[in-house]
């Protein structure tokens, strides 16, 4: 669409000419139409991406469906750019963009550095784009060195079309051409776009509106309005025309600076530079990165899998932040982004810091060999993120302050466990480490959220990551002399083991032969048939009908042996519910009826749909089967053949057979790469070399090797009831009530005429106890002397009847 022209009379023109001494000079043109449309992100599915290796290059780009994506600077929770694509038009009968008019592939194009290569062939033929990826490793530059071929039929048009939306906000930029770039800010953010040849024409205007550049392309295939400035703050769009031939290469840059001028410079100085010179120092940096760290393992040199490590651990080093050493975000993305709001709503995405992906992330990380990185993580936890009262936020910005606002327990206990695999024991981290130890004491076992971060209550993963964590620091508090505390910790540990099974492990459940562990329990009575509504649209359920692996992390964490007969009889249930064979291997859901993942059409998420399978769980349930003296080598060429041809390994995959641009076994509109999952492939493949899971806290295997530190007594009392009657088991011990009927512990009927309840003491201890019936504020202790037992073995079964 063209945009007006002012007209003025000869008259006028001719009294102006001779009024002035001398021709004025033209005014810049103002594009019209702000602000524009409204503003999205792009999908999670990222192909490819990168950000040099040292700190001094403060920026991150993003790549998939064959051009760029969002880029961060300076920080990696800030993005800047919807998109970066080319436009072509042969000026007169087409104008394409190549995003939507060619086959794509994307290629590593150096093992050894996040180095891609896209190359988009024209659906009609007509011509090629070959696009290198790098970053100025000594500046905030993105670089893409870029060979244009016209295949058949010139001359073509090349236009580079530039979607910024600078400080994670697509509404609030203003641009403007200038010294030959198009430069754009949004308060302390600035880029300027520059391209080695130059550009003919240039345009800055609003998407969507006459001024848009592609708009007015697309009319005609003429570019005929150049608007010299967008000045009003809205969706800007802007676009350069690139002198080209049949055959021309050239480079274009994207530089970053808190202001217009700083931008232009750094894209200027990256240019001056050179490609060549810029890409090489650049793939220096990942090469000695890599050459820093420990061999690579046999079981992944066995396999052929080289590449896919190296690339899974730059992915995790690419995902701290620069500035806040130690603030790995989950991901460089936002899952379904293209149905996202990008307006400056504050969406954090998955460029958070989540305290549970950083331990799985240094997990990885001391197995491969850079401890250095796993500490500045351990040191970013509790000194940027842990709050006053001990706790873990559930995920914060780089700079701590909260995205998300729930709490859940296991990001609590992992970072104390992380700092004890780091053998950190100073008396300054011991004071912090304190801090979290008596929150977990004072707030758990039951956790608003668990890891899965919709529903509350007694989840065996969170309990896991408690007792974990507890031991831990009992054992980090022992070497500080503070032996109450261990002892506290311990004491808390120990029971909360010997009862987690009885909190979260159903005997009537409607799966299988209904003996499983449950996802997650309100109360702890895993058998009363409470129900549980799932926070993401999933539904209202018996909770006893929700079931996940999340209780494998009881094994991994140690709380209870490789062998445990309720983890191996929770197994079935979770292979006949979740598992799903996908051409690249077997791969699990997070939990049945899960809405976490694209709708039944394959739309995006938008707070309802279908869950997908996760490749991380076929890592975790990797390592379960390495601590039973099992296997895992076909669990890890299954997360390996999940990644896509860029080496990233997805958060989700698609579930079923191949429709609507999805692939069976391949990634989706989630988030690819995720860090965890990342993470997971590279410690999976350590401990298939160790023989056992390396993540596991030696400590805490120690105290529960033998199956219990404590006793799981377990008490059934057959006793009659009229309506609004109730059995309690009372005794001598604190775990028992010490004698206070007001603390008497609860049974429950569910088996009536039979009353049950599991309750954890220490192991061979002697203890007293009797039951009781209340109705409303009236108890009724049956009669007889006290019953008297000793807690010995691991499970004690007490079988009695009420004696009136």
């Amino acid at each position: 669409m063209k945009s007006p022209k002012r007209r003025v009379s000869a008259a006028l023109l001719t009294l102006a000419l001779v009024a002035l001494p001398a021709p004025a000079a033209a005014a810049p043109a103002e594009a019209p139409g702000a602000p524009g449309t409204g503003s999205a992100w792009t999908t999670g599915g990222k192909e490819g991406f990168g950000t040099s290796a040292g700190t001094a290059s403060k920026v991150w780009f993003t790549l998939g469906q064959g051009i760029n994506h969002e880029v961060y600077y300076p920080t990696v929770d800030v993005a800047n750019v919807q998109d970066l694509q080319y436009v072509v038009s042969d000026g007169a009968g087409f104008t394409q963009l190549e995003r939507d008019h060619t086959t794509k592939q994307v290629t590593l194009i150096d093992p050894r550095s996040l180095s891609y290569r896209q190359t988009n062939t024209a659906t009609n033929g007509r011509y090629r784009i070959t696009k290198t990826h790098t970053t100025d490793p000594a500046r905030a530059t993105v670089l893409i060195q870029t060979r244009f071929e016209v295949l058949s039929g010139g001359p073509l048009q090349l236009y580079a079309l530039y979607n910024p939306s600078l400080n994670n906000s697509g509404m609030g930029d203003t641009g403007a051409t200038a010294n030959g770039q198009l430069v754009a800010s949004d308060g302390p953010v600035s880029s300027a776009l520059a391209a080695s040849t130059g550009f003919s024409k240039l345009t800055s205007g609003y998407s969507g509106s006459a001024s848009d550049g592609y708009v007015d392309l697309s009319g005609n295939h003429v570019l005929d309005a150049q608007y010299d400035s967008a000045p009003a703050s809205g969706n800007l769009v802007q676009l350069g025309q690139i002198p080209v031939g049949t055959d021309t290469t050239f480079t274009l840059a994207l530089g970053f600076g808190g202001n217009r001028a700083a931008a232009s410079a750094t894209a200027s100085a990256s240019l001056t530079g050179g490609f060549t010179a810029a890409d090489t120092a650049y793939r220096s940096g990942w090469h000695n990165y890599l050459s820093s760290l420990n061999a690579v393992p046999g079981s992944i040199t066995g396999a052929g899998l080289t590449t896919q490590y190296n690339v899974a651990l730059m992915t995790l080093k690419a995902h701290e932040d620069k500035t806040y050493l130690g603030a790995n975000v989950a991901s460089l993305t936002n899952p379904w982004g293209e149905a996202k709001d990008a307006n400056g709503t504050g969406d954090c995405g998955y460029h958070a810091v989540w305290s549970r992906d950083l331990y799985q992330v240094s997990t990885a990380q001391i197995a491969a060999g850079d401890t250095a990185a796993a500490n500045r993580s351990a040191d970013y936890l509790f000194t940027v993120q842990q709050r006053p009262d001990g706790s873990f936020p559930q995920n914060t910005r780089l700079d701590g302050t909260n995205c998300w606002t729930s709490l859940q327990l296991d990001e609590v206990a992992f970072p104390i466990v992380l700092v004890w695999q780091l053998q950190r024991f100073d008396a300054a981290m011991w004071a912090k480490v304190k801090k979290s130890a008596d929150f977990l004491v004072s707030r758990g076992p039951s956790t608003p959220q668990e890891r899965w971060e919709e529903n509350g209550g007694y989840s065996p993963s969170t309990i896991a990551a408690e007792i974990a964590g507890l031991i831990c620091a009992a054992d980090i508090a022992e070497r500080n002399g503070d032996t109450a505390s261990a002892n506290t910790y311990r004491t808390t540990a120990d029971q909360w083991q010997a009862q987690v099974t009885g909190w979260t492990f159903t005997t009537t459940g409607p799966l299988g032969d209904g003996r499983y562990f449950e996802r997650i329990d309100g109360n702890g009575n895993p058998n009363d048939g409470q129900h549980i509504f799932l926070q993401n649209g999933g539904g209202n359920h018996d909770e006893r009908a929700i079931i996940d692996a999340g209780f494998l992390e009881l094994v991994r964490l140690g709380v209870k042996p490789a062998a445990d007969p309720d983890v191996a009889a929770a197994l079935p249930e979770v292979d006949s519910t979740l598992k799903v064979n996908t051409p690249n291997g077997p791969m699990w859901y997070r939990y049945n009826h899960d809405g976490y993942g694209e709708t039944a059409s394959g739309g995006p998420y938008t707070g309802a749909g279908i869950g997908r399978l996760w490749p991380l769980l076929t890592g975790e349930r990797g390592e379960y089967e390495l601590a039973n003296g099992r296997s895992a080598s076909a669990h890890l060429a299954t997360m390996a053949a999940a990644a896509n041809p860029g080496y990233l390994i997805p958060e989700q995959v698609w579930d079923r057979a191949s429709t609507g641009g999805f692939t069976f076994g391949e990634g989706t509109g989630s988030a690819t790469p995720l860090a965890w999952s990342m993470a997971q492939f590279v410690r999976l493949a350590h401990s298939i070399d160790a023989g056992a899971p390396v993540e596991t806290p030696s400590v805490v295997k120690q105290r529960y090797a033998n199956g219990c530190a404590s006793v799981s007594a377990q008490f059934s009392v057959n006793a009659t009831t009229t309506w609004g009657q109730n059995i309690f088991v009372v005794g001598d011990r604190p775990e028992l009530g010490s004698w206070n009927p007001a603390n008497a512990v609860p049974l429950s009927s569910v088996n009536y005429p039979q009353w049950t309840g599991t309750v954890g003491l220490p192991k061979d201890t002697t203890f007293q106890y009797k039951y009781l019936r209340k109705e409303g504020d009236a108890v009724t202790w049956e009669s007889g002397a006290n019953r008297v037992a000793t807690a010995t073995g691991c499970t004690l079964a007490l079988t009695d009847t009420w004696r009136p």
